[in-house]
């Protein structure tokens, strides 16, 4: 087996770049989308159903590209390939997605979209397993939780920068949202900017980093060779025998992670699905999105998302050096503790300003969520499987937001009197149980150095 040295701290930097990118695509999505179906018409009730096609995909594609990414080496190595394919169709959606006209138009862009971020995302995990030593590994997830934040930040706060400094209006009046698929300059151009950032970022990761062949490469040559000549339907059906194996042969860590992982994004997805609209509506008081508060409440959750995601880019560089000195297993519990606290105190802000306070303890566990249960994980696996379990990782994170997609709105609707606030609040609940249920696992590694630049 191919000994992998430890990395300098900017090569570091330029294999997860490429996050940078892809977080821009994603938080744009999940900053905008919910009020770009209410400003195409939707209900309350109806937009966690809008989302659920991507999510499902999603559930498919992750296992797929991991499969396919494992077994795959050419010039642009095992994982780049991906990245690059995903990325070149995620920016043709941004620039698509701010253009429709319609609620069934906005739905398919988000599913194509979505179902594009996946395939550069998903790689991007088997990355760190794929070239760093396990002593670095706790620093390059959270190196992508770095970029994950900032992308995010500049993803939200994109329409409000635009409007305060672009002088692009954000709000439209009543006759212009009479007009079928008017959506704010502010989105659009976000959108568009975004495009840009997405296909940048993760062109530059695939430029400036190379990959480690495999250990005998040409024993795993003459494997293409024999996959590619079996017909169509024989290869596919060897991925989803690959699939199946690996699901049961699941390491015991994964399957401890799996509930932690799914309670976790039950409760950021009632976060992602209603937050911008429980802004407008119940914090800043909208009687409706043709209201010129909903737009103006809209545009406070996107500097809250931003915020919150500032933080998170700040705890990426704490985070390793308390894992180092506790536990990566008592990181991750005190971080998803913060979110529920975050999320709960929702419901008593006394005013939107106050909401700030809240995002605190959200970009807390964010950061967390997004570095230490793969750190935790990608010791347990194999190397040469390391793509497609961590696309079976990814049902953990796509079955709550089904689960969101599929019963939310009725909750909403039957429980919670169509309060997007109190759908909000709920996933505080969820990320307690989260942080309990995480007492179960069992981390093989104590402890981890912290991140260091030279």
């Amino acid at each position: 087996m191919l000994e992998k040295p430890p990395l300098k701290f900017w090569q570091l930097w330029n294999m997860n770049f490429g996050f940078l990118g892809i977080q821009f695509g994603w938080g744009l999505q999940m900053a905008n989308m919910s009020a770009i179906f209410e400003y195409l018409g939707a209900e309350a009730d109806q937009v966690p159903i809008l989302w659920l096609a991507a999510p499902m995909t999603g559930l498919l594609i992750q296992p797929i590209i991991g499969s396919l990414s494992d077994n795959t080496w050419g010039p642009l190595g095992r994982r780049r390939p991906y990245f690059l394919g995903g990325a070149i169709f995620a920016s043709l959606a941004l620039l698509a997605m701010p253009n429709v006209s319609a609620l069934w138009m906005a739905a398919g862009l988000l599913w194509i979209l979505d179902s594009s971020v996946n395939v550069s995302m998903e790689p991007f995990r088997a990355f760190v397993g794929d070239l760093l030593p396990e002593e670095q590994r706790t620093q390059g997830f959270t190196l992508q939780s770095l970029f994950i934040g900032l992308g995010s930040v500049a993803a939200a706060a994109m329409p409000w920068l635009l409007t305060h400094w672009g002088g692009l209006a954000v709000s439209v009046s009543s006759a212009d949202l009479a007009e079928a698929g008017t959506i704010p300059p502010a989105v659009k151009w976000s959108f568009y900017i975004g495009a840009a950032v997405f296909l940048g970022a993760v062109g530059w990761t695939v430029i400036s980093t190379t990959e480690y062949p495999p250990d005998d490469l040409e024993a795993f040559q003459a494997q293409q060779r024999q996959r590619s000549q079996r017909n169509p339907l024989a290869q596919g059906w060897g991925v989803v025998e690959e699939i199946r194996d690996a699901w049961t042969g699941m390491p015991p860590v994964m399957k401890q992670l799996a509930w932690v992982q799914c309670f976790s994004w039950l409760g950021l997805f009632c976060l992602f699905l209603y937050f911008p609209p429980a802004m407008a509506r119940d914090l800043f008081g909208a009687p409706d999105q043709s209201s010129p508060l909903y737009g103006e409440g809209i545009e406070w959750a996107g500097v809250c998302i931003a915020f919150y995601n500032l933080i998170c880019l700040g705890v990426a560089f704490v985070l390793p050096r308390f894992a180092a000195r506790t536990s990566r297993k008592l990181t991750h519990t005190v971080c998803l503790l913060a979110g529920a606290a975050g999320l709960a105190s929702l419901a008593l802000v006394p005013s939107p300003q106050w909401a700030l306070l809240s995002m605190v303890g959200i970009g807390v566990a964010w950061c967390s969520m997004l570095s230490m249960p793969y750190a935790i994980l990608v010791g347990s696996l194999p190397d040469n499987k390391t793509g497609i379990y961590m696309g079976l990782f990814n049902f953990f994170i796509v079955v709550p937001e089904v689960i969101a997609s599929l019963g939310l709105g009725w909750v909403v609707n039957h429980w919670l009197g169509d309060s997007r606030l109190g759908a909000v609040v709920l996933g505080g609940g969820f990320l307690l149980i989260a942080a309990i249920v995480m007492q179960r696992v069992q981390d093989p590694v104590a402890a981890v150095p912290p991140l260091t630049v030279h």
